[in-house]
């Protein structure tokens, strides 16, 4: 995700990565032809579009465009929500294991190392990846190997997660069934994070109300240089680029946005997320009460 200041205006004009101006160039450059033909077809045979129609379309269209860009945003929000889920839930088991489980035998730093395999495998799973080396500061090569034929890998982990904190309940007497099953509620809770997450990433936007939208934008923006010719002139083809920008660049931010887990520049920053992750597991950790 691309960090900048909201009210730095200047600077957010003049940057071009993370917009979507990159992907709209062809489209562009079509508009712009289409504008300079409309501009002579109108010059030798006068020929030209009533606009009454485009300007009744672009109404609808508009609308259209709105409700896009919402159901796009809810998605991304509603990722961020269910990430910071997830988040939550892990920070608190870990202030639970600091709390009830002893520090003998690795116990902590090994329920530690499978809650953030655990994330790390989400973000894999999210992101359609299946590299397990890159999680070997956090698998062990052992955990790799059971793991390279299985399909949902996060889950798997978490029932060796709840399945060790079974094991340190029966062998440390500090640990009573309450605190053991509301340590499990936590690890629910990141399996339940992870489900939402799931939802977004593999349910999309269906097909129908994304053609009707791309369709529509097409008909209208490359037969308005016709409806705007007569009273744009020579200045068609740029007004002609310039809506082209403004409306596909509102469907494109859609498309941009409806899958927040990627890494892309307006994506999540689901790396940054679990470094941060890491960084605070390890504090809590490692930190002793004075």
């Amino acid at each position: 995700m691309i960090d900048y200041e909201s009210d730095n205006w200047i600077g957010i004009l003049a940057r071009t990565r993370g917009t979507v101006l990159p992907r709209l160039m062809g489209r562009m450059a079509i508009a712009g032809v289409v504008g300079i033909g409309a501009f002579a077809l109108e010059r030798v045979t006068e020929f030209s579009l009533p606009p009454v129609a485009h300007g009744l379309i672009g109404v609808a269209l508009g609308l259209l465009l709105v409700f896009r860009t919402n159901a796009s945003y809810d998605r991304f929000w509603e990722g961020r929500k269910l990430v910071g889920q997830l988040v939550r839930a892990t920070r608190d088991l870990m202030r639970q294991i600091v709390a009830h489980v002893e520090d003998r035998d690795g116990r902590r730093d090994e329920l530690r190392r499978l809650i953030l395999a655990f994330y790390g495998l989400a973000v894999q799973r999210l992101r359609e990846e299946d590299d397990l080396s890159a999680l070997s500061e956090w698998l062990t090569e052992a955990e790799r190997e059971r793991l390279g034929g299985v399909s949902h890998r996060a889950p798997v982990v978490a029932a060796w997660l709840s399945t060790r904190l079974a094991s340190v309940a029966q062998t440390d007497g500090s640990l009573t069934e309450l605190e053991l099953a509301r340590m499990d509620a936590n690890v629910s809770a990141m399996l339940e994070g992870l489900t939402g997450c799931e939802r977004i990433r593999f349910t999309p936007v269906p097909f129908a109300y994304a053609h009707h939208i791309k369709v529509f934008l097409s008909v209208f923006c490359f037969t308005s240089p016709f409806a705007m010719v007569s009273g744009m002139g020579l200045f068609t083809p740029i007004a002609a680029v310039i809506l082209t920008l403004a409306l596909f660049g509102i469907d494109e931010i859609g498309v941009e946005i409806e899958d927040p887990f990627g890494d892309d520049p307006n994506d999540l920053p689901l790396d940054a997320i679990g470094a941060a992750l890491a960084g605070v597991t390890d504090e809590m950790l490692r930190t002793e009460q004075p």
